[in-house]
């Protein structure tokens, strides 16, 4: 880890007297504080802080730790440090997590106009369902769609995530056709991570509703849940930009078009803003960017 970061954070941890408050003076998640500290005692080879329910207070070593440590950063502040952000000299390595259907849709164009702009840039794509521990996994920047945010990341709003019900010809030839939410507790629903029954909501003209719905197929991945809607398992509840084109071709049809699945928030999730990497920043700003001007992204929102 950078030791004149953690110098930083462990200064800021004894002012502010606490980890918690630290983690809000540096925009930092308390998690990244604690690793920090961690750093600094490992470093250093004792203890550091005395630590109680109430209070943190220092060691007679971390006392005079931070000493050393008010001088090396003073010293830090006096040299001057000029970051490039020359598109064409900017180089560097950002590990981003993302979900395989948004990869699927829209990073893979993005990432690859980013790195036609940076051409010196490193971009590593861990694509999972899961919801990755950004530090355990050195994770940079996560791109997350829910509307349920970790309190101790920082969450860039990059766009929304539109669902539709969805069904094939062939699952729905010979069935009625569902008219409200209700009529599809008693038909087949393919349900996303978990099996049993999933929660759907939907709202129509300001009122909201919730039905259970059922299936004998479930999956923690969407795309996968998407194929099997094509091949006539059942029903699902699909991102817009990823059965747009089904919906457009007649491989899927829409149903309950009176009712708008409620809308999920698309965010680019990391640990802090303070002292960010430039090349972190450089993705962040190009994704905040892309979602709102591409060509691409922006007909799949305006078809919907």
């Amino acid at each position: 880890m950078d030791r004149l970061k953690a110098v930083q954070v462990f200064i800021t941890i004894v002012e502010q007297g606490s980890l918690s408050g630290a983690a809000d003076k540096l925009d930092m998640s308390r998690a990244m504080v604690t690793r920090y500290l961690a750093e600094m005692e490992q470093w250093a080879g004792v203890r550091l802080l005395n630590r109680t329910t109430r209070r943190l207070s220092l060691t007679s070593a971390g006392e005079g730790v931070y000493q050393q440590s008010l001088q090396l950063n003073a010293l830090s502040l006096s040299v001057p440090v000029e970051q490039k952000h020359d598109a064409k000299a900017l180089a560097g390595l950002v590990r981003i997590s993302c979900s395989q259907s948004i990869a699927q849709c829209a990073l893979s164009l993005a990432i690859s106009e980013f790195l036609q702009i940076y051409p010196n840039m490193m971009i590593d794509m861990q694509i999972s369902n899961k919801s990755v521990n950004l530090i355990e996994e050195r994770i940079d920047l996560a791109i997350r769609i829910t509307n349920q945010l970790e309190p101790n990341l920082i969450a860039k709003p990059l766009s929304t995530c539109h669902s539709v019900i969805c069904a094939s010809p062939k699952f729905l030839q010979g069935k009625h056709l569902p008219i409200k939410p209700e009529d599809l507790v008693l038909m087949e629903c393919l349900t996303y991570s978990f099996f049993g029954r999933s929660m759907w909501r939907f709202e129509k003209e300001g009122e909201e509703s919730t039905v259970l719905v059922d299936g004998r197929l479930s999956a923690n991945e969407s795309v996968f849940l998407m194929e099997a809607t094509l091949n006539g398992a059942g029903i699902s509840m699909q991102p817009y930009y990823s059965v747009a084109s089904y919906l457009q071709s007649g491989e899927l049809i829409q149903l309950l078009p009176d009712y708008t699945p409620m809308p999920l928030g698309i965010y680019g999730v990391y640990t802090s803003r303070q002292h960010m990497p430039t090349p972190l920043r450089a993705v962040i700003d190009f994704l905040g960017n892309w979602f709102k001007t591409s060509p691409h992204w922006l007909s799949l929102m305006s078809q919907r």
